[in-house]
């Protein structure tokens, strides 16, 4: 069985909007409804769950009624921070499903993955246990010596830029959570990061620079132009 654990418990300060970003409306439709239909429509995606901001969970379910969202199968409330958020829905999911599925681990406010995204994830995982979905880094990286300068050029090839999906077999990533609480590892940004603090190695899947993290109002401005090509195609 494979989960999508929608991850929409953040309430976006960087966005400069009074509602989450998530909640934030794009051509008439919520940024997460984009996000819970390309889970949705995925033929492999068999139930997903969502981790969402406390006093939005209700308008939630209203959405996904409205636009048919019928994999949806739970709402939990977020955390202080990601990690918080992601081990809420985790916790939940494990009381759920067996401890082999797949849990895919996504942000509501990355709206533009695609199919081919979610189906090398899967598979990756499948295969390897973990899957990343990653890009290259195609930009000169520079380590900071201090908030101004910098001293030392970052190899460009050694690096990969992580997105999500990220998924895991709930039972391993479950326990990873467990391991961090016990060390003390609270503030991990990412499942990624976290397996890598714990000493696990993470596999990688496809990404795309199209898949876009929506966090800036000129992130939206990408996101609604975006959507413009796609409904030329």
């Amino acid at each position: 069985m494979n989960v999508a654990l929608i991850i929409a418990g953040g309430k976006g300060q960087r966005m400069q909007q009074e509602i989450p970003k998530q909640f934030l409306n794009v051509n008439d439709k919520p940024v997460i409804i984009y996000t819970l239909e390309a889970f949705q429509s995925h033929p492999d995606i068999d139930a997903i769950g969502v981790v969402c901001v406390d006093g939005w969970h209700d308008i939630l379910k209203a959405y996904a009624r409205q636009y048919k969202i019928t994999k949806l199968e739970w709402v939990v409330s977020g955390g202080e921070k990601g990690q918080a958020s992601i081990r809420n829905g985790l916790f939940h999911a494990e009381e759920l499903y067996s401890p082999e599925d797949i849990i895919l681990v996504h942000d509501a406010i990355r709206p533009m993955v695609s199919q081919e995204i979610i189906s090398d994830c899967i598979v990756q995982c499948r295969r390897h246990g973990s899957a990343v979905a990653v890009v290259p880094c195609n930009t000169v990286a520079l380590r900071r010596t201090t908030e101004q300068t910098s001293s030392e050029a970052v190899p460009r090839e050694t690096l990969a830029l992580t997105q999500t999906p990220q998924a895991f077999r709930v039972g391993k990533l479950a326990e990873a959570h467990r391991k961090a609480l016990e060390l003390g590892i609270t503030n991990s940004i990412a499942s990624c990061t976290l397996m890598v603090e714990l000493g696990e190695v993470v596999h990688f899947s496809i990404g795309a620079e199209t898949n876009i993290k929506l966090t800036t109002p000129d992130d939206l401005k990408i996101f609604k132009a975006l959507l413009a090509l796609k409904e030329q195609v």
